[in-house]
């Protein structure tokens, strides 16, 4: 195959202060995706795909692996933890072919965003979807009885608890990305520079809350709205319910979700406050 080696590809597409990264890299990047992306990155160049059209990938498998959530059982878990992976993948391959060809772009960056949302919150809504088709949180049957027409199914979904926790979660892990995105939106209107993607900026100033912040990194429970987690902990709650049978774990699971996002909801907006990101 013609184009560049793979070890031309780590020293230009894989630099230093993009592996370094205090926000920016997932663990499954430092772990062991990086190590395998230039292996994909370079057919990619090959068959002239441009960065965006890889973010295009990305999101696709972003969706899939949403769609795969609401699938019931053990098989839509495995497909839905196998899609994020994937995800994850494209994500650090399209970086990797922006950088080789010098073509990073704001529009790339907003894909980007793009996908980690519909990756996020569709699998945090999928997940509701899932534990209602498992009949699970007092499952109300789609359509009202004494109800005819779309309304009626609108009616009938919006009473379904399950339903009801799932979209809940997708609109607590979409507004805990917002958070983190707001920073970047508001340094721009205030004129400030972009802010560096260092550990320091983010610790907080106030000490009741910076000891919060670290008791939470002893139990980084906010950390698992991230697609790889919230589908390795799918993964795990459909093993248990497949040992023990229904769907209680992934049940306690959803609420659990619900109730963690909630935390994080304030402890976050308490952590961007009161650091230096917005100074």
């Amino acid at each position: 195959m013609s184009g560049p080696t793979i070890a031309e590809l780590r020293r230009v597409a894989q630099p230093e202060h993009v592996r370094s990264r205090a926000a920016a890299e997932h663990w499954v990047a430092h772990a062991y995706l990086r190590q395998i992306s230039p292996y994909l990155t370079r057919p990619l160049l090959a068959m002239g795909l441009s960065a965006n059209q890889v973010t295009w990938l990305m999101i696709t498998s972003a969706a899939l692996a949403a769609l795969s959530t609401a699938w019931t059982g053990l098989a839509g878990a495995l497909l839905a933890a196998f899609l994020v992976q994937l995800q994850m993948l494209f994500d650090c391959s399209d970086g990797e072919v922006a950088r080789w060809r010098g073509t990073s772009s704001p529009v790339g960056v907003y894909l980007d965003r793009v996908g980690h949302y519909v990756a996020e919150c569709g699998i945090a809504l999928a997940l509701g979807v899932r534990v209602a088709n498992g009949d699970g949180l007092g499952h109300s049957p789609a359509v009202v009885a004494d109800g005819t027409g779309w309304w009626a199914g609108l009616l009938g979904a919006l009473a379904d608890p399950a339903l009801f926790l799932g979209a809940l979660l997708a609109l607590l892990v979409a507004l805990n990305k917002v958070e983190n995105d707001l920073v970047h939106v508001s340094r721009h209107y205030a004129g400030m520079p972009a802010m560096k993607d260092v550990e320091q900026v983010r610790v907080p100033s106030a000490g009741a809350v910076r000891t919060l912040r670290r008791v939470a990194r002893l139990v980084p429970f906010h950390r698992v709205f991230h697609s790889v987690e919230l589908t390795l902990l799918i993964l795990a709650a459909a093993v248990i319910d497949l040992v023990v049978g229904g769907y209680t774990a992934t049940e306690v699971l959803l609420v659990g979700l619900v109730l963690a996002g909630l935390v994080t909801l304030v402890g976050h907006l308490a952590a961007v406050l009161s650091s230096a990101r917005l100074r």
